[in-house]
């Protein structure tokens, strides 16, 4: 039997029907389908009963993990990577349209969604079991104080779903905290209407001192001259999606 490690975050989930309820909120279109963290393999077991998978990916850190999965799993359709997520060129996992799923670590999460966040396009669904607190601020709106970064970059390009939590009792070892599991859908969004590149600085930055209002935690930008705008008497948790685009704008007229 796998040992879990510490080291690598792992805590294994051994209910079987919360597996089977989280691969149950992948939608049944996908066809090629990537797991993060497979462990052991409970989810995968429920993946493979989806006819409609074609070709499952399996992204696995730990040597021991992928010595079980290629003892236990067989099907013609699984690809096991041993390799972290987070450095292995998206490229190399498929070309394919590609649904993630996965439990995936406490310690790296932000990470794996950040480079979801780069490859966005190749990605229309995201199923994820994360720490409780986390799943919630990912979902939250404008004008919650768990209202964040990973907030209005996510979902400026994903629609956000809170499904439901776990206990801590499911898992292990058990974990000391409770888990989430969200579903992240790409939206329509193909462009947004300003700089991308700085879209996100602004949102890092407002956020990183989210007490101030926008005017002064911009500062850090080196912006000079920002006009009179209602926007920048507001502090970040308060601006929607929309709003930080305009806030951008803003921020680009003053750095040409």
């Amino acid at each position: 039997m796998v040992k879990p490690k510490k080291h690598l975050g792992q805590h294994f989930l051994t209910d079987n029907n919360i597996a089977e309820k989280i691969v149950g909120c992948l939608s049944m279109k996908n066809t090629t389908v990537c797991e993060i963290g497979p462990g052991t393999g409970v989810l995968t077991t429920f993946l493979l009963k989806d006819e409609h998978i074609t070709n499952l990916h399996l992204i696995e850190i730990d040597d021991e993990s992928v010595e079980y999965l290629r003892e236990n799993f067989h099907d013609p359709r699984i690809t096991i990577h041993q390799a972290d997520f987070l450095k292995i060129p998206f490229g190399e996992i498929t070309e394919s349209k590609t649904a993630i799923i996965g439990n995936f670590p406490y310690n790296i999460g932000s990470q794996i969604f950040f480079k979801a966040l780069q490859h966005r396009n190749q990605i229309p669904e995201m199923v994820c079991m994360i720490q409780k607190e986390v799943a919630e601020r990912l979902a939250a709106g404008p004008g919650s104080k768990t209202y964040g970064i990973l907030s209005v970059l996510l979902q400026t390009w994903f629609n956000i779903e809170y499904c439901f939590t776990v206990h801590e009792h499911v898992f292990y070892p058990p974990p000391k905290v409770k888990s989430g599991v969200i579903r992240l859908t790409r939206n329509e969004t193909q462009q947004i209407d300003c700089d991308e590149s700085l879209y996100f600085s602004v949102v890092k930055t407002a956020f990183n001192q989210r007490r101030k209002t926008l005017r002064n935690a911009l500062k850090p930008l080196a912006v000079v001259g920002l006009p009179d705008h209602p926007l920048l008497s507001q502090r970040a948790e308060q601006l929607s999606i929309e709003e930080f685009i305009t806030l951008t704008n803003l921020v680009s007229q003053t750095l040409r």
